[in-house]
């Protein structure tokens, strides 16, 4: 028996040395975040607009102009795992983000590692801006750096048991996690490799347009297939060259569409829609036109 107990409880020590290994937080090396020299703020402003970032971290209510700049965060986010409220990133050194380092900062937007070493929830979409490179996560750091400070606190998040360990994180990560494409195109011609990179990565599209599993991940093969809508009824469309809806619109149907809001039917976009429509004019034309190519490549999803 006591031979037993002492095995038993190796046992335990090493799956539960395995499992933290497996699925302890990995944050960049230090040198992933060095030599990137002064941020081109422009740049910045331009990855801002496609990441989104105003749509869930300015505060609820603002209009738009300058005061959708104040990122003081508050959004509530319903989902079956509870209520996430969406945090202040502002340079607010104590609300915001105003005294985190470029390091913190890289981290918790591509590795979902927040400043404390913990697990963040992939309620901000780390998952897709796990893609972004150091330099525009640096540039965006930078121009993040040039917006009003607001002192509101973001309320904790509402997550009932066992939603609320952190640690079980690790664990979805483990599953969930990849910076790999999430599907293949022809990446030697630049305009599709630029598409894929801003709707895989800071355009995040698939964080809506995708279906998910019972424990959040992406439904394998349904990538920008459609899903159900987080924000109540109705469905957020199918958007690959299978779809009903917008299967049949060229290239060019699609980049009139991200950069006036208007569809080849004389719709408008609505809902979620009109906050991403109005985050892709501010976009080049080149990326318009290489979003456009990537969304006719992707495989098609009936």
């Amino acid at each position: 028996m006591r031979r037993f107990l002492t095995t038993a409880v190796l046992f335990v020590a090493v799956a539960g040395t395995a499992a933290w290994f497996l699925t302890r937080p990995e944050p960049w090396p230090a040198s992933h975040w060095e030599g990137l020299g002064e941020p081109d703020v422009a740049n910045g402003a331009l990855v801002f607009s496609a990441g989104g970032c105003v749509s869930c971290h300015a505060r609820p209510g603002a209009v738009e102009g300058e005061a959708q700049l104040v990122l003081s965060g508050g959004l509530a986010l319903k989902s079956d795992f509870g209520t996430f409220h969406v945090p202040n990133i502002s340079p607010d050194e104590t609300a915001g983000i105003g005294g985190w380092t470029l390091a913190e900062f890289g981290n918790a937007i591509t590795r979902g590692v927040g400043p404390h070493n913990e697990h963040l929830y992939p309620s901000f979409p780390y998952t897709s801006y796990a893609r972004l490179t150091a330099k525009d996560v640096n540039d965006l750091f930078g121009y993040l750096k040039t917006l009003p400070k607001s002192p509101d606190v973001a309320p904790s998040h509402e997550l009932p048991f066992p939603f609320n360990i952190r640690l079980a994180l690790g664990g979805w990560k483990l599953l969930f996690y990849s910076d790999a494409p999430r599907v293949t195109v022809d990446t030697s011609n630049p305009k599709l490799a630029r598409g894929q990179y801003l709707v895989e990565g800071p355009g995040h599209c698939g964080e809506c347009h995708t279906p998910r599993n019972a424990l959040g991940g992406f439904e394998p093969g349904q990538w920008l297939a459609g899903a159900p809508n987080p924000e109540g009824k109705g469905r957020i469309p199918n958007i690959t060259p299978g779809s009903k809806s917008i299967g049949s619109w060229s290239e060019g149907d699609i980049v009139t569409y991200l950069e006036t809001g208007f569809t080849p039917d004389f719709d408008s976009a609505g809902g979620s829609m009109v906050e991403v429509q109005k985050n892709m004019a501010k976009l080049p034309a080149s990326d318009r036109e290489a979003i456009a190519a990537y969304l006719k490549a992707v495989p098609a999803v009936q």
